[in-house]
């Protein structure tokens, strides 16, 4: 009995432990966007909300959102023009698929890799995720949101939706964003992440 004690308190800690760090990665996270958002050098917002930025509006911290998925890379795939709001032409390609489950639901979604970064050194090994969800146009972006990944070593990488983002065009017309392709629409509420910023029809 002492011996069982011992392990489920072991495991106990372990969770928690498990859960501050990834709360500390997320808080870093957030911080580190705010920064960019506040510096003139790089912030997307109008010089009229740049006067007034205090901080990002963020959903609640909930660990329940960072998922780890099967990776799934789908090679030969050929790079097509992906949508986006002024209707520039970026060209990407899928380079592969994840598949999770997130609130007893399995989905699949792709990533992409742009085909102009690629060619950036710092930037090889970097993957998009697009997508929306049911809080778009709600209490997140109507044009959905995104998440920055890395080319994983193995079979299975991290998605953390704590860590999704909107794109600039959120914040200010000027930008040209890319458009989530349909299939990587997730229909559930995806309640972790960058909030939408104000009334999105200022932004227009």
């Amino acid at each position: 009995m002492f011996r069982l004690s011992i392990l489920f308190i072991f495991l106990i800690s372990n969770v928690f432990a498990q859960d501050s760090k990834t709360i500390k990665r997320i808080l870093s996270f957030q911080q580190e966007l705010n920064k960019d958002f506040a510096s003139e050098e790089t912030s997307p917002l109008t010089p009229k909300d740049l006067k007034h930025f205090k901080s990002l509006d963020f959903f609640k911290i909930d660990t329940s959102f960072c998922v780890k998925a099967k990776f799934v890379r789908t090679p030969y795939e050929t790079p097509f023009v992906m949508k986006t709001t002024t209707g520039s032409e970026p060209l990407y390609v899928k380079y592969g698929e994840v598949h999770f489950v997130l609130q007893s639901k399995a989905f699949a979604l792709n990533v992409y890799q742009s085909m102009e970064l690629k060619t950036e050194p710092e930037y090889d090994t970097y993957l998009f995720l697009p997508f929306t969800d049911l809080t778009n146009a709600e209490s997140s972006y109507s044009g959905g949101r995104f998440i920055d990944l890395k080319i994983p070593d193995g079979d299975f990488i991290l998605i953390d939706f704590n860590t999704s983002y909107n794109p600039y065009c959120a914040y200010n017309y000027r930008y040209s964003c890319p458009i989530p392709p349909e299939k990587n629409h997730l229909a559930i509420k995806i309640l972790a992440g960058v909030k939408r910023f104000k009334n999105e029809s200022e932004n227009k």
